[in-house]
């Protein structure tokens, strides 16, 4: 995907054509998917919309007014303050480390008073549009220099050890997955690409030391759940039970047994894929499974008519990092991955995460809103 435009972007979008542009068909997928969430936190909730179902709702209004926000500004301001915006998110984990709020063995998250911030969530955001801006423009020899990969490496590196101190190693480890697609996706040779995912795969028994003990017994759960049933095992054998005895159909809505007899955790966050499974049965679960595809291809779709290298790594990244939201919440609630602590967006209870998914998207449509408008090294400075 790597491309040489050398020349000024000078296409003028104006903004009637900017509304005129918007993809409402993306906007229904996000609300249909949304709504699903409201209806499946009033049944975690135990057939009541307080404490989440009705708050829900709002947030993802007041996160929809963000998204036509980011899609509606021209794409070349959101390019130059790129940087500005990865600083910004670095100062958010390095707050978060200093005087961040803890829950559940870990300091992730600023409270703010009316909502608790998770800046890691942000800092998402920020490292896919830093690292859109730096591979813009360059040539496919710009590439093949190992110089040129020094900055962005950087990039990723420094948010990806700071989550993963907090500790957070299923946010760290999709940023730094992410960052790989990007890396890819802007021309550096899949070998490459290949050899430093290898290379981290050869060195995370190191990291064994470091891992805080609830991440070691939510690995050593994975491998063997029923070791300890009553304890570390209980969540993923409720999940599992509750995904399974949803059968083809399901037990009806706010009828599961492993739900609302409470024996299932974390309905409202986590896992509450179990949730849908055990209510709506396979059935169900393939149709947020078809829901998530549409919204990632959809993302894909606007990588590939965005003339500038910035817009299309925009749409890729954050269908990137949708799809591995998806697959580590699908994964974990399934058994198929080790219990990270990762939501299923908007889904799954959150303010954050529904504010950072929505603004993603918001730059996906702006990739599409700007699709013409040419983004060589001049708008760089």
């Amino acid at each position: 995907m790597a491309t040489a435009p050398r020349s000024r972007g000078t296409t003028e979008v104006p903004f009637v054509d900017r509304l005129r542009s918007i993809r409402w068909g993306l906007f229904a997928l996000l609300t249909l998917t949304a709504s699903i969430g409201v209806v499946m936190l009033y049944s975690a909730a135990g057939a009541s919309f307080s404490p989440w179902a009705a708050n829900h709702g709002y947030r993802f209004f007041l996160a929809a007014s963000l998204l036509f926000f980011v899609a509606l500004v021209d794409i070349r301001i959101w390019q130059r303050f790129a940087y500005a915006g990865y600083v910004f998110g670095i100062l958010g984990l390095l707050t978060v480390q200093f005087f961040g709020s803890e829950g559940g063995g870990a300091q992730r998250w600023i409270d703010l008073g009316f909502m608790k911030l998770q800046p890691s969530e942000m800092m998402k955001i920020a490292l896919i549009v830093a690292l859109a801006r730096y591979f813009n423009g360059k040539t496919l020899e710009d590439m093949g220099k190992i110089s040129t990969l020094v900055v962005p490496v950087l990039l990723v590196l420094s948010p990806t050890a700071l989550i993963f101190e907090q500790p957070d190693l299923g946010t760290s480890a999709m940023l730094a997955a992410v960052g790989a697609i990007i890396f890819f996706c802007a021309g550096v040779r899949w070998w490459k690409v290949l050899l430093v995912a290898t290379a981290g795969a050869a060195i995370v028994p190191l990291a064994w030391p470091f891992l805080a003990t609830y991440q070691k017994n939510r690995i050593l759960t994975f491998l063997n759940p029923e070791n300890d049933p009553l304890g570390t095992g209980y969540h993923i054998i409720q999940s599992k039970i509750a995904f399974g005895s949803g059968g083809l159909f399901g037990k009806g809505f706010t009828q599961g047994t492993q739900s609302q007899l409470s024996f299932l955790p974390e309905t409202q966050t986590d896992f509450i894929f179990a949730l849908i499974a055990e209510e709506w049965g396979m059935l169900g679960a393939l149709v947020i499974l078809a829901l998530y595809i549409m919204i990632i291809f959809y993302c894909l779709w606007v990588s590939m008519r965005s003339r500038s290298q910035f817009g299309r790594l925009l749409a890729v990244g954050f269908s990137a990092n949708m799809f591995f939201y998806v697959f580590a919440n699908m994964g974990m609630v399934t058994g198929l991955l080790p219990v990270v602590g990762v939501p299923l967006p908007l889904i799954s209870w959150g303010g954050t995460v529904m504010i950072a998914t929505m603004v993603s998207m918001g730059f996906v449509m702006n990739a599409y809103i700007f699709r013409k408008v040419v983004l060589g090294l001049h708008n760089d400075g």
